[in-house]
Formats: C-alpha cells, sequence, structure tokens
C-alpha cells in the first residue's frame, strides 16, 4: 500500500502504521487477510514489517499472523508480557510516585503493570480511587479505607482495562485532584502517545479533569511514537521514571517547568 511520490522511508512507514491500525481495529489479523490488506506488497515486505513491528512491540506476531498489544493508555503490549519486563524500573517508578499521593483526595489511576505495582502498595488510606485497570482494582481491594470506582466501558482484553465512550464520559464527570498516567512511548514530535484512538482520548480527558497530571514513564519508553497522541510537556506538571532518562529529555522537562523525579 506504498504511495506513489514522497520518499521511500515516508511511504514505509504509512504502510507500517495502517498495518498496526488494522491489527489494533480487528484484534488478530490472519497473513492472508494483510495481503488482502496490502495487494500491492510482496510477502517477503510484509513479513519484514511484521518482524519489525513486533521487535517495536507494536504488534505482537503469532503464527499465521499477528495480534493487536492494545495497551491502556500507558501499555504497549499483554499486560501479561509487560508484568515482567524492566520490574526493577517499575518498582522503583511505583515507589517514587506513592511519596506523591495525598489522604482525603479524588485520584485517577491509569491502567498498565507499572500502575499496577503502584496499586500494590496503594496505602490504607482514604481516598476516592477511580482506575480503568482491572488489575489495579483487584490490588486495590485489598484496602479497606480507599473508595475504588471502575468506570463502565468497553473490556480491553489484551491489557485488562476499560475504555470507550461510557468510560470518557464517566471521567468527565469527575474532579481529581491527581491522575497517575502510563504512556506507550514518548517522542520529541509527537509527545506522549498510545496506540488505540479511544484509550487517548481517555488519558486526555482524566489529564484535563485533574490539578496534577503525572506521568509513570521508564526510560525504554523515549523515542516510540505510536498512533495517536495523549499530550506534550507542556499538558502535564510531573513525570515519574526510573532514573536514566538522557540529558536532552531532562532539558525540555526544565524547558516546561516539569518536575522529574
Amino acid at each position: 500500500m506504498a504511495r506513489t511520490g514522497g520518499t521511500y522511508m515516508d511511504s514505509m512507514e504509512t504502510r507500517r502504521n495502517a498495518i498496526v491500525d488494522l491489527i489494533n481495529e480487528n484484534g488478530t489479523v490472519s497473513f492472508s487477510q494483510l495481503k488482502d490488506a496490502f495487494p500491492n506488497v510482496s510477502e517477503m515486505t510484509l513479513r519484514t514489517d511484521l518482524k519489525l513491528l513486533d521487535e517495536a512491540r507494536r504488534i505482537l506476531r503469532i503464527h499465521g499472523g499477528a495480534k493487536s498489544v492494545q495497551v491502556l493508555i500507558g501499555t504497549d503490549d499483554f499486560l501479561g508480557r509487560k508484568s515482567v519486563r524492566n520490574i526493577p524500573q517499575k518498582q522503583k517508578i511505583a515507589e517514587k510516585a506513592l511519596t506523591l499521593l495525598r489522604p482525603d483526595t479524588t485520584v485517577y489511576l491509569d491502567s498498565g503493570s507499572t500502575t499496577t505495582l503502584f496499586a500494590r502498595q496503594f496505602p490504607d488510606q482514604s481516598n476516592l480511587i477511580y482506575t480503568t485497570g482491572l488489575s489495579c482494582a483487584t490490588e486495590l481491594s485489598n484496602l479497606s479505607k480507599p473508595a475504588v470506582m471502575l468506570p463502565g466501558g468497553k473490556l480491553n482484553r489484551y491489557s485488562q482495562s476499560v475504555f470507550g465512550f461510557s468510560a470518557i464520559k464517566e471521567l468527565e464527570s469527575v474532579n481529581f485532584h491527581q491522575a497517575f498516567l502510563g504512556i506507550t512511548g514518548y517522542h520529541t514530535d509527537a509527545g506522549f502517545s498510545c496506540g488505540i484512538r479511544d484509550e487517548a482520548i481517555l488519558k486526555q480527558t482524566a489529564a484535563r479533569q485533574s490539578d496534577q497530571v503525572i506521568v509513570l514513564m521508564d526510560s525504554s519508553k523515549l523515542g516510540l511514537k505510536c498512533s495517536f497522541n495523549i499530550c506534550g510537556l507542556k499538558d502535564i506538571d510531573i513525570v515519574v521514571s526510573d532514573g536514566n532518562l538522557p540529558e536532552d529529555f531532562l532539558e525540555e522537562c526544565r524547558k516546561f517547568q516539569v518536575e522529574v523525579l
């Protein structure tokens, strides 16, 4: 499906983005379906695309095709695969994020493996917590003092999270003191991004409704540009990371007066 005109790199990137979008839309796509969708692209090129997209964690290759790695707005892989990746870094992020919590406040907690670790260590104190992550809600269910709310919506079975129009509308009615967001990638050109449009809108809604916006991001997310933008550095207050962020990113944060923990 390479377009005529423009550079080869532009057409290749356009095609690969279209492949990711097709897989995200359908959940699972067979190789024959990909060939039908991209009739002007050779099988060898399509197989190379799938291999590189899998290595970039934008899709998951399976026998005979590919699966979506839809993960709520902060997520870039199946939750099961993500939960065993970069554990020390994610643990460090969770511990730092805990220092930002205040009792008697309303908190939005995004879905994802890092936020699940955060929820596992959440103090048993008075908070109203809205979360779109089923794994986060499960961890928070062990506490007696917080009130935990799960917005209604569509289930993302890959990331074990809730998203969609209903969840977005519910979040629009809540005023949050803090929003803890997970993201799939950060790129200088695109800002923070994820792979699913509705999840990007949900994250934007939570950020817009919050007094303080906190992004939980390990350094492996830098340089990744996903299909749908969430926000830029100008839209957030704090980045909580693993201590391995490069100086050029830290300089950008200082430019926009974003605190880095």
